[in-house]
């Protein structure tokens, strides 16, 4: 398959915005490397718990009855937080909800992802996000009824480490202060729109030049994690737990925990700093349904449709040029079809072609992800445009009686498959639409070939550099950087392509990095990677070197940090 042209001047799109790094946690993966190979894979990240494993408070008889589920996508480790390394005490990372801080690493990382240290950075970085209501503090922090009233009554004027660490307005502005970014930064809150809505804003502030770097998108994590729920026949949740988009037997979503952010620059910043650009941000929509429906939380065919054309037209595409939709998708008995209709209404204002657009949706593989649904969409798409490959969407079998496809442009991606290439770049369309009726969509392109450059460094041996603030953190990274190297040796599915850069840059905080030598190829990197630093012959050469990291203790990942900038 033939590469995209060069990028140039004279085909750059006006107003677009790259994805230059992500990060996220999701039910069944600590990384996108991770989410990737199970999205390809068909993977079903939802638990099964078992009478002893749930941590609800349903009594026996409804734990017991035949509508109960007990099941849900749930994060593992939401408890474990670095907490010297963000230079939080103890009780701060104690009183902070696990939504703040899960959001925090994944924003470090994302920016690591890019490229960037904040430290040096020469531009506003801003923070756009939103997360889902604290229900860590109603569970775990208030445990008594004097500790609800202490924090009450000295609500504003007291009880300010709990207040700090409770309150959903803090959540972009602690990682702008832990991160020290000075661009904008906002917490938002539309519903299951929000972190998609998130994306929407930060690329405004971007072409606004508020911004030169934005992070987005969103968290949610509930608790009690392990909890089960009661199904209610015509309801909003499966019946069994699983998620059927578009599916005759679709009973409704199931809800989960999970992060992502994205990293945006303005697409011409990106390709002039050498960025890697997963896709490209053509434009998007937001709108609000109003009245003109059912009831608050009923969703709308008239919004949904207006939403896209909206998006479509700031983009400046047709809708034909678009070959895939991550849809909404909940699986719910009256959201799919209404999403089927409004997207067809849409695409039906530029184009009478029929089932030539692919349609996905997240939710079948981890579930609806509330505040971090719509960033885990736009991050699939962007992973799909980068690989030129569609995972499929879970349990479709047979589609739902209410959606003609044959008579609309879409059918139903069930399977992985090639992205197929056309003479316009491939597109693809990102949809959120929150409960109160803010909708939001996306479109996303896929990114240019970066221009070549001439290599003028001799094929020589280049030095790998690992820095970490411990032994224990040195050795996972060590095991990272040789797991990511194997995947890319093997030819195996990846997130991104590996780099390792060495760059000049000052120096921000110098450190002597134990076992710093020199490996005659990527074979050679990988197997000692492997060996612990007490497997080690005496005799290997072990030169110490000055490295920079961007923050003292940095943790140099494999699959996050991307340039290790050294100096020997």
């Amino acid at each position: 398959m033939a590469d995209r042209p060069d990028a140039g001047d004279e085909d750059m799109p006006l107003g677009a915005v790259a994805i230059v790094g992500m990060a996220g946690r999701f039910p069944g993966a600590k990384n996108i490397d991770e989410f990737w190979r199970n999205l390809c894979g068909g993977v079903t990240s939802t638990s099964r718990f078992d009478e002893s494993e749930l941590e609800d408070s349903f009594s026996a008889d409804i734990r017991h009855a035949p509508n109960f589920v007990r099941a849900r996508p749930i994060l593992k480790n939401v408890e474990l937080f670095d907490a010297p390394f963000f230079g939080m005490y103890p009780r701060e990372a104690e009183l902070t909800d696990p939504q703040h801080r899960l959001f925090l690493e994944c924003s470090w990382e994302a920016l690591e992802d890019a490229g960037c240290d904040p430290a040096t950075y020469a531009g506003a970085i801003g923070v756009f996000a939103g997360s889902s209501p604290n229900t860590y503090f109603l569970h775990n922090v208030c445990g008594d009824r004097r500790t609800i009233e202490e924090f009450t009554s000295n609500y504003q004027v007291g009880c300010y480490p709990m207040l700090l660490g409770a309150n959903a307005d803090f959540l972009a502005t602690r990682v702008s202060y832990k991160l020290d970014l000075k661009g904008p930064s906002l917490t938002l809150q539309t519903a299951c729109s929000t972190s998609l809505l998130a994306v929407a804003k930060a690329c405004q502030s971007l072409l606004l030049y508020e911004s030169d770097m934005a992070l987005a998108g969103g968290v949610s994590i509930t608790f009690p994690q392990k909890r089960g729920y009661q199904h209610l026949e015509g309801g909003m949740v499966s019946a069994d737990g699983t998620c059927r988009p578009f599916d005759e037997d679709a009973s409704g979503t199931i809800f989960g925990d999970g992060a992502g952010v994205v990293a945006l620059k303005r697409l011409e910043d990106a390709l002039r700093d050498g960025d890697q650009v997963y896709a490209i941000i053509r434009g998007s929509g937001v709108n609000n349904d109003g009245a003109s429906k059912v009831g608050f939380t009923a969703p709308s065919v008239a919004g949904q449709a207006a939403v896209i054309e909206m998006a479509l037209a700031a983009s400046g595409v047709d809708a034909r040029s678009i070959s895939y939709v991550e849809c909404h998708g909940t699986a719910t008995p009256m959201g799919d079809p209404i999403e089927v209709a409004g997207l067809t209404k849409a695409f039906a204002a530029t184009t009478r072609d029929l089932q030539f657009c692919a349609l996905g949706s997240v939710k079948s593989n981890v579930g609806h992800l509330d505040a971090a649904a719509g960033v885990a969409g736009i991050i699939k798409t962007a992973l799909a445009l980068k690989h030129r490959l569609l995972p499929p969407s879970l349990h479709y079998r047979r589609p739902n009686r209410q959606i003609d496809f044959a008579s609309t442009p879409f059918f139903v991606n069930d399977k992985l498959n090639d992205w197929p290439e056309s003479a316009a770049p491939r597109r693809a369309g990102v949809s959120a639409f929150g409960v109160g009726g803010t909708n939001v969509h996306i479109v996303l392109e896929e990114p240019p070939a970066a221009p070549r450059r001439a290599n003028n460094r001799p094929a020589t041996p280049q030095l790998i550099v690992l820095s970490a603030r411990s032994d224990a953190a040195l050795d996972a990274a060590r095991k990272n950087l040789a797991a990511a190297l194997a995947r890319s040796e093997h030819g195996q599915p990846r997130g991104h392509r590996l780099f390792i850069a060495i760059r000049s840059a000052r120096i921000r905080s110098p450190a002597v990095v134990r076992g710093a030598r020199c490996c005659a190829g990527r074979g050679e990197a990988r197997r000692r990677g492997k060996r612990r630093p007490a497997d080690r012959h005496p005799r290997e050469e072990r030169r110490p070197c000055r490295v920079h990291v961007s923050r003292p203790g940095c943790t140099v990942s494999g699959h996050g940090a991307r340039f290790v900038r050294a100096r020997t």
